[in-house]
């Protein structure tokens, strides 16, 4: 789920046709389903994209507010809410400006969102802002690899034409880094491949976590 700064009509179609199904099966719903487990409460999701995590959030969560500013994910995400258990407002914004009071959700979700996101840092500090002490962060994003050699690729790409053609997608970000430094305490990551492929991809090593908002002032 991917958060362009522009609307987006061709990747949206491609994320959509393409990529969203490729993740399907390859696996993803299972890494979804662990994103989620055990949220309460009021959320905020950003960068939903076309809602494909909309069917995994449990039944505990009573309001699940979607944050999408592509205009055909968006309508996507709008039609899927609507089959969906849990209650869900979608809503056209941007990470690094979110439309809500301080202190507003119980926890927010990022799921291969911060990538694409122009101000990563900006966009986890307006999510700081909106959780209200003790909220938790849920994260799985792929981030920067673990090998030189394939970090170097990464920066290359990133220096390309890559985030024009993947909707602003960046390869090579320290995300874990960029959480702690927002102000989160991580308490959980796990670090992955996803997905398995017979050769190396940069954009397989992935995070998949929970961290919980601390009291460090103003993290922006």
């Amino acid at each position: 789920m991917t958060q362009p700064t522009r609307p987006h009509p061709v990747f949206a179609r491609y994320y959509t046709k393409v990529a969203g199904p490729a993740l399907q099966q390859a696996g993803i719903d299972a890494h979804r389903r662990r994103l989620l487990t055990g949220l309460t409460g009021e959320v905020v999701e950003v960068g939903a994209g076309d809602g494909l995590n909309f069917p995994h959030y449990p039944p505990e969560v009573t309001r699940l507010v979607a944050v999408e500013p592509e205009p055909t994910l968006r309508a996507l995400a709008e039609e899927r809410a609507r089959s969906t258990a849990v209650p869900v407002e979608t809503i056209a914004a941007r990470a690094e400006q979110l439309p809500f009071p301080d202190g507003s959700f119980d926890a927010a979700v990022v799921c291969l969102t911060l990538c694409s996101i122009t101000d990563p840092q900006g966009a986890l500090a307006e999510l700081h802002r909106v959780l209200r002490p003790g909220g938790q962060l849920r994260f799985f994003e792929h981030v920067r690899a673990d090998s030189a050699a394939m970090w170097r690729v990464q920066r290359a790409l990133d220096a390309t034409l890559w985030p024009r053609l993947m909707g602003g997608c960046h390869t090579a970000r320290d995300t874990h880094t960029a959480i702690t430094a927002a102000g989160f305490t991580p308490t959980a990551v796990d670090r992955f491949a996803f997905p398995e492929t017979r050769f190396p991809s940069p954009a397989a090593t992935h995070i998949l976590g929970t961290a919980v908002r601390t009291d460090r002032g103003d993290a922006r």
